[in-house]
């Protein structure tokens, strides 16, 4: 599991939680409650499981405990561009998350994933590490079988 609530900076903050070929992202509102997106098709239930919440187009704004999110999964805060970009005032983010609970949003794994959700919360400008590193993979993957010649440069916005 993640760190004890001693570790913990004041909410709210970013929490990377490590599924299995994937990270999940949630924002940390306070009282053990995280807000996430969530594939449609679990929206009965609680938090996020496997393949199916990589996939869709739809997903809902949750918020649950982040102890039924992360379930057995290691977990960190990682407010990792707070050096780049200047978090938005700590209430605004948490009355912002609030507000979406329930809601039903577009998602896209390349353009709208928990990640981007998370992000433009916290900075007001959405952003996946995550994209950015599958995309250089796959690349890197096309140039290696297609036997590609010289450098590959790519570069994420933000």
């Amino acid at each position: 599991h993640g760190p004890s609530k001693t570790h913990f900076p004041s909410p709210p903050y970013l929490i990377e939680i490590f599924y299995l070929g994937y990270e999940h992202w949630a924002i940390y509102v306070g009282n053990g409650y995280v807000v996430h997106m969530a594939p449609t098709c679990e929206a009965a239930g609680g938090g996020v499981s496997g393949f199916s919440s990589v996939v869709g187009n739809r997903a809902i704004v949750k918020k649950e405990l982040l102890s039924v999110v992360a379930g057995k999964h290691k977990y960190r805060v990682n407010n990792k561009r707070d050096k780049k970009y200047n978090p938005l005032p700590p209430n605004k983010i948490v009355q912002q998350a609030e507000k979406m609970v329930g809601k039903e949003v577009p998602y896209s794994v390349t353009t709208n994933n928990c990640e981007h959700f998370v992000t433009a919360l916290r900075y007001d400008i959405p952003h996946s590490d995550q994209v950015c590193l599958s995309v250089v993979g796959v690349c890197f993957l096309a140039s290696s079988l297609l036997g590609v010649q010289g450098g590959l440069t790519l570069a994420c916005a933000t």
